[in-house]
């Protein structure tokens, strides 16, 4: 069970992005302050979360938190800035989205960069460690995961609805077929087919 950090009871936003390793759509990225002390057995990673368990939590979480925000950067973007810039920019919107301003992040992964003026700490697999981390992983990847599903009903060719943009086999033929679209990020080599390799679709 992970719980919310709060040291000498600053307000404590976790922070965390998906989508990095996909060829299609936006990276995605939520911030979270958790109330002091809340816990709950089943905020934690979001990818050892089934869908419906997940779904439970992105409800629970925006009723239980003291604020939420999702924030996402477009294909473009990425393909202009880089996808590790996109990223920082993403939670650093997310943030900036809070209706509550924050005293401290907690920031997924090794690095982070923004404007924000917000001290911070970098937490390698802090989606499993810390409570609003993870909450942050919930809401990033439901927002992400629905927002594709949706996308693979206008193009229904790279089965989006199931990979949500991953490099799978199946979205890498499909390329090859049919071509990219609108939402590829043209800056990932969409169009190299490594069908040797095996990707995992639940990445983040």
């Amino acid at each position: 069970m992970l719980s919310a950090r709060v040291k000498y009871m600053r307000l404590e936003a976790g922070c965390d992005e998906v989508g990095r390793g996909c060829l299609a759509g936006p990276v995605v990225a939520a911030a979270v302050i958790l109330p002091p002390r809340f816990k709950h057995a089943d905020i934690i990673d979001s990818k050892k979360l089934s869908e419906k368990k997940r779904v439970q939590m992105v409800q629970l979480i925006k009723k239980k938190a003291i604020s939420w925000a999702v924030s996402e950067v477009s294909p473009e973007v990425i393909d202009d800035i880089n996808i590790l810039n996109a990223s920082f920019l993403a939670m650093s919107n997310a943030v900036s989205q809070l209706n509550v301003r924050p005293e401290f992040l907690l920031i997924d992964g090794n690095r982070f960069r923004s404007n924000l003026n917000i001290p911070f700490d970098c937490i390698i697999k802090g989606d499993s460690k810390i409570g609003s981390i993870a909450a942050a992983s919930i809401l990033a990847k439901d927002y992400r995961d629905n927002l594709m599903k949706e996308l693979a009903v206008e193009h229904p060719d790279y089965g989006w609805e199931t990979n949500v943009g991953y490099p799978t086999i199946a979205h890498r033929r499909a390329i090859e077929k049919v071509g990219i679209t609108n939402f590829h990020r043209r800056t990932f080599n969409v169009k190299k087919v490594q069908l040797e390799l095996k990707f995992n679709s639940n990445k983040s």
